[in-house]
């Protein structure tokens, strides 16, 4: 063995070399194996059918983006060869890509028809399932708006019964509209028969009437009861149950849409309750405590002015210089005449308490801002220029709040016909 390895010129071996060896075997074994990434697929080239597809849809968008609608006409016309795409995800993709810029071509084109939208609806229906939902929600929209109000109601009807294994499930957001709106469209047929009614005094009338809002009423019921928002229909149910002298069914509606706390914020919901409580006389304590809810949402929404003279008739006036002064910090209130009138009035009310204190306060805690805001020489001369009663208010509202050193308050006393 030794002359093989001598006359191979190998290196004698040692015994050290070995047990190295064996201990590099056991740390290599010991070692995670780092994860190496998968070998370079080569991914087939783009077919001439994909690159024509391709280049239309590019056009198509860009003369949809420019208004051109004879030339987004004739992609659209081509583009919807896309619909036999041999590439399965593209083939998934077309049908939405060909209702959508279908829809927005003939909805602009200048020769198009109410026919031929209806037609392209129809037969964006059947293919491909995945936006069948609202594909039916749109027609019956565009329907309405067209004046085909029972024809709209009959497609509603058919996409109701519509199911489609798996598909209907996913499509349970759209379906619950659907339910929705069907009942809406019985709503809107009572509020037709409510007015035949009252021109004639008909009892068929008024049978079909009571009819059409029992099947309303279940609908619209089962709807509003599921979280989410649902103000047109929340109405509409209100106006059936206040017709019919339900009250405490309206308010209980109303009261579980606005402070259910399973439903989504929804300033709207406390302005539906406040004014139905205002249209029935309710106390003024029931009326500034909801109010106070919708300020803490929309601190200037435009009933804040309603909320400050209410606070000021039950004698919170503290709370009502925080929403009137709260209401003026936003740009959209920052000229507005009414806001001013009634911070005016919120500090004369103060006076004649001997709380003028409070005002001055309130006025330390916000000069800098409000002179920043308000109050700056600019504001003067844009103020005297294009209102100068708002710029007489504002210089009165300055000398109750005790800075009569701004120049904007230089102006004489006599001039603004205000104690």
């Amino acid at each position: 063995m030794d002359d093989i390895e001598a006359e191979l010129n190998l290196p004698e071996r040692d015994d050290s070399d070995s047990s190295d060896d064996e201990m590099n075997i056991k740390i290599h074994r010991g070692r995670k194996r780092l994860p190496l990434p998968s070998p370079f697929q080569e991914t087939p080239k783009e077919t001439g059918f994909q690159t024509s597809m391709r280049l239309c849809l590019n056009a198509l968008r860009e003369a949809l983006l420019h208004h051109r609608w004879h030339e987004a006409a004739e992609y659209f016309s081509a583009y919807c060869q896309s619909l036999e795409h041999t590439s399965c995800t593209k083939r998934i993709l077309a049908p939405e890509i060909v209702w959508r810029f279908g829809i927005e071509v003939l909805h602009h084109h200048p020769d198009s028809k109410h026919e031929d939208v209806i037609c392209l609806y129809e037969r964006m229906k059947n293919f491909g399932v995945k936006n069948y939902t609202k594909i039916c929600l749109e027609q019956a929209f565009h329907l309405l708006l067209n004046g085909h109000f029972d024809e709209a109601k009959r497609h509603l009807s058919v996409a109701e019964s519509w199911r489609y294994g798996k598909e209907s499930l996913k499509q349970s957001l759209e379906m619950k509209l659907i339910h929705a709106y069907s009942g809406f469209l019985h709503y809107l047929s009572w509020c037709s028969k409510k007015q035949a009614f009252s021109d004639d005094d008909d009892a068929g009338t008024n049978h079909k009437m009571h009819g059409y809002f029992r099947q309303a009423s279940v609908t619209l019921q089962e709807t509003i009861k599921q979280p989410g928002v649902w103000d047109p229909f929340v109405l509409s149910y209100v106006n059936m149950l206040e017709y019919y002298n339900d009250l405490d069914g309206a308010l209980s509606v109303l009261k579980d849409y606005a402070y259910d706390k399973d439903f989504p914020a929804n300033p709207n919901a406390q302005v539906y309750l406040y004014q139905f409580l205002k249209r029935h006389k309710a106390p003024v304590d029931k009326l500034v405590k909801t109010l106070k809810v919708l300020h803490s949402l929309v601190p200037s929404h435009e009933l804040m002015l309603e909320y400050c003279s209410l606070l000021l008739k039950s004698g919170d006036i503290q709370e009502a210089l925080r929403v009137v002064m709260d209401l003026l910090e936003y740009s959209s209130w920052k000229r507005n005449l009414n806001a001013w009138k009634y911070l005016y009035h919120t500090l004369n009310t103060l006076k004649k308490r001997n709380q003028r204190q409070v005002g001055f306060t309130a006025w330390e805690e916000r000069k800098d801002l409000w002179f920043n805001l308000h109050f700056r020489t600019y504001h003067a001369r844009k103020d005297h220029l294009q209102s100068e009663e708002l710029w007489l208010v504002k210089a009165a509202v300055l000398r109750k709040m005790g800075a009569r050193t701004l120049h904007y308050c230089r102006c004489s006393s006599k001039d603004l016909n205000m104690t």
